[in-house]
């Protein structure tokens, strides 16, 4: 088969049939991967730009968290299919990857298939996307225009793409919620970077020097939280003069360590029970409810304002981790015709089944392109990104995901909207977490407030 027409020159358009033009894939991580192998099974040529230099770069990034599905939901088997062919062989399917695990066992194997390896460019950051020669207002043959995809590779040069399609698997890490409780950054946040993490830093691994020894306020009522919280206790144990204030928001107590026994998924349970007897014991210093509003410099540290009970309180830190969620970046989508939820920023069909008040990531079912749909005909966003701001992503979902919308952009709408995924009643949340306890997982708080970007859910 003819490789189809990858061209920046606006005139080999004129002549150009879209089946000549590729389908653009933003992002290099599990569900954007997989998307370029369901793609290429239809014979639809792909290109996947990925900002970061390797593949899968945000979940090396909390590559040291033990995932919550294992292995045999954290593949997609069209992918799976695809290695086999290569001589790859699956890990123990009923065995629990971390982050790292997912990107060095799966991921890199997977982007070194020639046929993988050859659609792939690296550090290659989309800054925007548009019909070509059209802005978001003219709807005459906009349907019959192709997509300019802008982008700067990692010399700083700028670029352009133009495809018949896009599909937005671009994520949610590298925009994380900021401190401020009213969702903008809290007054001095943006100054204080230097002194603030967000997500879930490695605390008994790469980060060890950042904490040891420290005060270190953690912000936040979720699993990535949680996780974080776990990580300190054991650093203070090890590290004279390790302190831990945990500030949140939440003023309901009873969910505060989710249903110990009764969680229908037991090691999210087990991870609350822990906190629990670790909150109990003194270990953390609890100030809640507490809204942050102001952050400013304190000597070689912090100092947190915000409101506790109607009245001014102040924090003092020498770090602070920010685990307050997620949310997607939809700056380079900013010309193009969306339909979004107004509350989760995600598909506004989605909404309904992903919605955080109602779900967690096992009661998500399974969905594809009719609820990812956009008025911007030929684009997609599917993944993490697609949930928006909740934090109920399950990675098999994402996969289904991509199945789906290749079969859509190929014609074959009865695969389209045929599910193919069944998941079991008891979900696929119950790994074995970190040493011998619960790793952090899916539910009201992850992953959108959990680094467990790839887990149960996300």
């Amino acid at each position: 088969m003819n490789r189809p027409l990858v061209s920046s020159d606006r005139m080999a358009l004129e002549t150009a049939a879209p089946s000549e033009l590729p389908v653009a894939i933003i992002g290099a991580g599990p569900v954007g991967l997989a998307a370029a192998v369901h793609l290429l099974g239809y014979g639809i040529e792909p290109v996947v730009l990925e900002a970061g230099t390797v593949v899968g770069a945000a979940v090396r990034d909390w590559g040291h968290v033990p995932m919550f599905s294992p292995w045999g939901y954290s593949t997609d088997r069209t992918a799976v299919a695809l290695l086999r062919r290569h001589g790859w062989t699956h890990p123990d399917e009923a065995g629990y990857p971390t982050g790292r695990d997912l990107a060095e066992r799966y991921l890199d194997p997977l982007a070194a298939t020639p046929e993988v390896a050859g659609r792939l460019r690296l550090g290659t950051r989309v800054t925007g996307i548009a019909r070509a020669g059209l802005g978001k207002v003219r709807t005459a043959g906009r349907e019959d225009r192709p997509f300019e995809v802008r982008y700067v590779d990692d010399e700083g040069r700028e670029g352009r793409l133009f495809v018949r399609a896009v599909i937005d698997a671009s994520g949610t890490w590298s925009s994380p919620n900021p401190a401020g409780a009213s969702g903008l950054p809290a007054v001095g946040e943006r100054a204080a970077a230097s002194r603030i993490r967000y997500g879930m830093p490695d605390v008994l691994g790469r980060e060890r020097d950042r904490y040891a020894g420290r005060r270190i306020l953690v912000l936040g009522s979720g699993h990535s939280a949680t996780g974080t919280l776990l990580d300190l206790a054991d650093l203070a144990r090890e590290a004279p003069g390790t302190s831990i204030v945990w500030a949140f928001r939440n003023t309901d107590r009873a969910k505060l360590f989710g249903g110990g026994e009764a969680d229908q998924l037991p090691r999210r349970g087990a991870l609350g029970l822990r906190l629990r007897a670790l909150a109990e014991a003194g270990t953390y210093e609890i100030v809640a409810p507490f809204a942050v509003d102001a952050i400013e410099a304190a000597g070689n540290g912090l100092r947190v304002l915000g409101d506790q009970d109607g009245a001014v309180r102040g924090i003092e830190a020498d770090e602070m981790v920010v685990a307050t969620g997620l949310r997607p970046d939809l700056s380079i989508l900013a010309e193009l015709r969306l339909d979004l939820d107004p509350a989760l920023d995600c598909p506004r069909a989605l909404a309904p089944l992903i919605d955080p008040n109602e779900h967690s990531c096992g009661t998500v079912r399974p969905h594809g392109a009719a609820e990812l749909a956009q008025p911007e005909p030929g684009l997609f966003i599917i993944g993490m990104k697609a949930y928006g701001r909740a934090p109920t992503f399950l990675l098999a979902t994402g996969y289904e995901q991509a199945r789906s919308v290749a079969a859509h952009l190929a014609g074959d709408h009865e695969a389209a909207r045929r599910v193919e995924l069944v998941l079991p009643e008891t979900g696929v949340c119950n790994g074995p977490g970190r040493k011998t306890e619960a790793a952090t997982c899916c539910g009201p708080a992850a992953p959108a407030e959990s680094a467990t970007a790839s887990a149960c859910c996300g």
